[in-house]
């Protein structure tokens, strides 16, 4: 705003904050309080109006950022949103319950000939008492008898049905007898096993038991 006559010339730059006040020292010292207070007013709205177009400038950088540090940053949201499965511990949590095993006989020569004795009578001869001991018995029969390199699982449930004994779950005597007995090992397949020297010396000379051995003694 610029107001002159002829004894001074008057400006105000709001824009920039500038007032310029020219004339006589008469004219000036007269309305210079005026002036003050104009010039006071038009700094204020110049500085409010900095301040609105600083503001403004941010808001405007923040619009053309926001897209790219978004894109950088969703990836970690959803890292971090997705949820951390709990692991049990100790015996509150719940176990995933073991999938079931089923073994079938597997068919397997267990008959007598002139060439060996059948697997009814060398079992009646061993009197196994559990099913370790029957395990041990089987085992021995087929890679002794019939020389087998190992025995299949299946195999040892079909020594089951011909001595007419009831069938276990042969993949938990299997294992516990690898683990607590020795008489056992693991075979070349995942449900094949193999009978140890510890186990073919328990078959060939523990097997009957000793009071076994002393009955068949005395009736002799």
């Amino acid at each position: 705003m610029q107001v002159t006559n002829s004894e001074a010339r008057f400006t105000i730059n709001v824009k920039e904050g500038v007032v310029e006040l020219e004339g006589k020292e008469s004219f000036v010292d007269r309305h210079l309080e005026k002036f003050e207070d104009i010039f006071k007013m038009a700094v204020r709205e110049a500085i409010t109006r900095s301040l609105e177009q600083n503001i403004a400038l941010k808001a405007q950088l923040a619009q053309v950022a926001l897209p790219q540090q978004l894109q950088q940053e969703a990836p970690i949201a959803i890292e971090q949103q997705t949820p951390v499965p709990l692991q049990p511990k100790g015996g509150n949590g719940k176990h995933t319950p073991r999938p079931a095993v089923t073994i079938h006989p597997i068919p397997v020569d267990l008959k007598g000939n002139e060439n060996k004795a059948g697997l009814r009578e060398f079992y009646a001869e061993k009197k196994p008492a559990n099913h370790y001991e029957k395990a041990a018995v089987f085992a021995y029969y087929l890679m002794k008898f019939n020389k087998q390199h190992e025995v299949k699982f299946g195999e040892i449930l079909s020594c089951y049905e011909e001595v007419n004994e009831k069938k276990p779950s042969i993949v938990d005597i299997v294992k516990n007898s690898v683990r607590y007995k020795g008489w056992l090992e693991q075979g070349s397949e995942k449900y094949a096993t193999r009978l140890t020297i510890s186990g073919e010396n328990f078959v060939k000379f523990d097997l009957p038991v000793q009071g076994e051995k002393m009955a068949q003694a005395t009736l002799r």
